[in-house]
């Protein structure tokens, strides 16, 4: 069992209250650079590429860490992990503030990435040993609320703190609410750890961590090397090795980070696919939407933030919900709906024009279907091992979460490059030479740059060249969204029933 001694009920709420104003910085670190990215690009340079980074290199370190967050958690003590992981975070978030250049910049964003794993893993896994039952899922659904708060109100604070004190406002702001996540974990949280702990699984830590990083290098420079060129094959084969690799040592250590023998039962792998789903039908429009309305369609960042609380807003409410619904409708069936309904909304996002009225009700439906399952993904999650390993379950399905995210990211950005470059070239715009490295820097949102490669083409015309790329790009996400839908709810079906506790599943087996 696990090493702890519980908290009062007024205490497990401080706790919650902890872990929730940890989890609430993430979006703002997420979706607060890429509200600022035009102004960032202004101030520090930076290539197409390099600009890319502001947003990967957090996504990459978030995700690449968790796992391995998770199990020294369980190792070292989740209430440690957390408060060094805040620490790390903040730090970090000050470097940003003051980096003199892109590549700093960059750097300073991996870490807070590798500081925001640590955290949250902690503070996640610290969560599962004060709450059971059914008081855990409606904590989780609070955690997930918390960050419904973040990206609802992140591109709208982003704007504001942006249009009045500068881009750099945005981290002090993620500073301060981290502080204050440290000050009340600090006094509330009870140190606990997993008694049975090996140590950290190095090798499969090492291995996993080159697979994601060379994977998602790999497609950031296929847009400008082409998928075939030796750099991109080589990244990609390294990944594809690593992943081999990693497997491999999880199979034959004796306290693997990722026990593969959870992947037996359709519940887990319902579990990691329903952690990936966002990545295509949410996370990604978080990004590429502000870069949108800002850089494509001309907006200023306040109303490019109004929209996005359209988007992100029902994560506020519904989350909370849903919790509430599972007592009676299957978590199996909240979820698979509310996936086919934010398919339906990237469907309908991408048969309208990009204007303010008809932009809201799309955006609502996309934000609700993915508001339905949210509040019941990581109770869902440490549902699926036993207890005392909670900080393994925490670290692998926000493992997969947020890796899914980032690769996610790459691959979309690099996919809208390749539309937009198709276009470029279909309308006469540009030489098939000239359209591949065009294309990257409209994705980005640099219209006068493009036009600088592109004379002969005015700026409608490479609006309307980005505007058919991206509702092309839409429907391939829909696609997808309602593929991990199927999957989701078949998965998940197995055990769901809403009238009993979520039961854990078989304990792990241990070689």
């Amino acid at each position: 069992m696990t090493l702890m001694t519980r908290t009062g009920p007024s205490g497990r709420w401080l706790v919650l209250l902890s872990v929730c104003l940890a989890a609430m910085t993430m979006p703002l670190s997420f979706t607060g650079p890429a509200v600022a990215l035009s102004r960032i690009a202004a101030d520090l340079g930076g290539t197409p590429i390099e600009l890319n980074w502001v947003t990967n290199a957090f996504m990459l370190t978030f995700g690449a860490g968790l796992m391995a967050a998770g199990a020294l958690a369980d190792n070292h003590g989740r209430k440690r992990i957390f408060l060094a992981g805040l620490a790390t975070y903040l730090l970090a978030a000050l470097g940003c503030m003051l980096a003199p250049g892109i590549v700093w910049f960059d750097l300073f964003r991996a870490l807070q990435g590798i500081g925001g794993a640590a955290a949250f893993a902690g503070g996640a896994s610290a969560l599962a040993q004060e709450f059971d039952g059914r008081s855990q899922l409606r904590a989780f659904s609070f955690l997930g609320t918390s960050f419904g708060i973040g990206l609802a109100f992140g591109p709208v604070a982003s704007g504001l703190l942006i249009d009045t004190f500068g881009w750099r406002a945005i981290f002090l702001l993620v500073a301060v609410l981290g502080a204050a996540a440290a000050a009340l974990g600090l006094r509330t949280i009870t140190e606990s750890r997993d008694p049975d702990a090996t140590g950290l699984d190095w090798a499969g830590t090492g291995t996993f961590t080159t697979a994601l990083a060379a994977l998602t290098c790999g497609v950031l420079q296929a847009p400008q090397g082409g998928w075939t060129s030796p750099l991109v094959m080589a990244l990609l084969g390294t990944a594809a090795v690593s992943f081999v690799a990693f497997v491999i040592v999880e199979r034959r250590v004796r306290r693997p980070m990722l026990d593969l023998t959870l992947f037996r039962f359709p519940r887990f792998v319902g579990v990691q696919f329903l952690a990936a789903a966002p990545a295509y039908a949410f996370v990604v429009l978080l990004v590429l939407l502000p870069i949108r309305f800002i850089g494509i369609e001309g907006m200023s960042e306040i109303e490019a933030g109004q929209l996005m609380i359209c988007l992100s807003g029902p994560l506020l409410i519904l989350p909370l919900l849903a919790g509430q619904a599972a007592r009676w409708i299957a978590p199996a069936t909240i979820c698979g709906v509310g996936l086919l309904v934010a398919a339906a909304g990237l469907v309908w996002l991408s048969r309208i024009p990009a204007a303010d009225s008809a932009l809201v009700a799309p955006l609502v439906l996309i934000g609700v279907g993915i508001a339905l399952p949210w509040g019941l993904m990581d109770g869902l999650a440490v549902s699926v091992v036993p207890k005392e390993r909670a900080g393994m379950a925490v670290g692998i399905f926000n493992t997969t979460r947020v890796a899914s995210e980032g690769v996610a990211l790459a691959i979309v950005m690099a996919t809208l490059s390749g539309f937009t470059a198709t276009q470029l070239g279909a309308r006469g715009l540009a030489s098939p030479a000239e359209a591949a490295s065009a294309a990257q820097l409209l994705v980005t949102g640099n219209i006068a740059g493009t036009a600088l490669h592109l004379p002969m083409a005015d700026t409608g015309a490479l609006v309307h060249a980005y505007e058919m790329a991206f509702d092309r790009l839409l429907v391939v996400l829909a696609t997808i969204t309602v593929l991990t839908a199927v999957v989701v709810f078949l998965g998940l079906r197995r055990g769901s029933a809403p009238e009993q506790d979520i039961a854990p599943l078989p304990a792990c087996q241990e070689g």
